[in-house]
């Protein structure tokens, strides 16, 4: 097994993401290569495996976890593991996600894997839910996949009720997804009295479109989080040949790995908290933790952005395994 020793530099601006170490199917690339066959992905397999690199995760100095209630056992594995590790919680900044129903019932061929609803009623459920299977408050908690199809801005009696959440000492806010993320975010960030002050948005290389949104965010001082920053295993070298030849070429000639160039890019901005690293091995984490500014100038690494709507169809079509 690998030495894992602390790191400083990068660390503080990385987080740990759950949702490929939650349940066993997801839609990130390479999942038989890290994970092994589907049917060796039992619970105990999965728990141990969260652990192992919740540990790692620690060691190496990572101290912002992001799980959700759609993430299978997601929090419940981050609860067993902060039970077996009292002393980390102070030290930690835990955030969570509502909104998403997992429907997968561990299984990979799952016909549907999650239902969304944003609802107070959901609300009300899932946070009960999400404090039981932690054993504590998260310290964010979002509205999970907020676009323009979600009643959740027009529901005054959520709103409020969200209100109370935040003047209670969490920090309320959405995630966003899809080629509308900056309206979405624009429109929240223009709420009079608004409960929100954190957002967690897809950007990376191929899909850049929310960082202007983004700078507005961290101006009115809200948490941002950036997740996705590998495009679901594209920005990875196991992907690059068929998904990003463009982005491998440009890693090569910063000399550092792909994953490193996408993570590096994403950490350079200073709009960035935190960028999450969905590493499902310690070996990934390691190497997500190398990653170092690009030399890269921007207009090169403009240059391998996709239209937003194609980004997003071609995420859409990924299957879950």
């Amino acid at each position: 097994m690998d030495e894992i020793e602390p790191q400083t530099s990068i660390a503080s601006r990385l987080g740990l993401g759950l949702a490929a170490l939650g349940r066993p199917a997801y839609i990130t690339a390479g999942r038989d290569v890290d994970l092994g066959a589907a049917a060796d992905r039992t619970v105990d397999a999965m728990r141990e495996r969260a652990h192992a690199v919740l540990d790692a995760a620690w060691w190496l100095g990572i101290r912002y976890i992001d799980a959700a209630r759609s993430y299978g056992r997601a929090e419940e594995f981050l609860g067993s593991w902060l039970d077996a590790h009292p002393g980390y919680r102070d030290e930690l900044t835990i955030g969570s996600k509502w909104g998403y129903e997992y429907l997968g019932d561990w299984r990979v061929d799952a016909p549907v894997q999650e239902r969304k609803e944003h609802t107070l009623a959901m609300f009300e459920r899932q946070w009960g839910e999400t404090t039981l299977a932690l054993g504590t408050q998260p310290d964010v908690y979002l509205i999970h996949s907020l676009t323009p199809d979600s009643p959740a801005l027009d529901d005054g009696a959520l709103l409020d009720r969200l209100r109370e959440l935040a003047a209670e000492g969490v920090r309320v806010g959405f995630s966003t997804s899809g080629a509308s993320q900056a309206a979405v975010l624009e429109r929240a960030l223009a709420l009079t009295d608004s409960p929100f002050s954190a957002v967690q948005s897809t950007w990376n290389l191929l899909e850049p479109s929310a960082g202007e949104a983004l700078t507005a965010a961290n101006d009115a001082r809200w948490l941002v989080v950036v997740k996705e920053v590998l495009a679901n295993g594209r920005l990875t070298s196991k992907s690059a040949q068929n998904d990003a030849p463009d982005a491998a070429a440009l890693a090569a000639d910063d000399g550092q790995r792909l994953d490193g160039l996408a993570i590096g890019a994403a950490v350079s901005h200073p709009w960035a908290d935190i960028v999450l690293t969905g590493a499902v091995t310690r070996k990934q984490l390691k190497q997500n933790l190398a990653a170092k500014v690009p030399s890269i100038d921007e207009e090169r690494l403009a240059s391998l952005a996709q239209p937003a709507e194609e980004y997003w169809a071609a995420r859409s079509s990924r299957p879950w395994g």
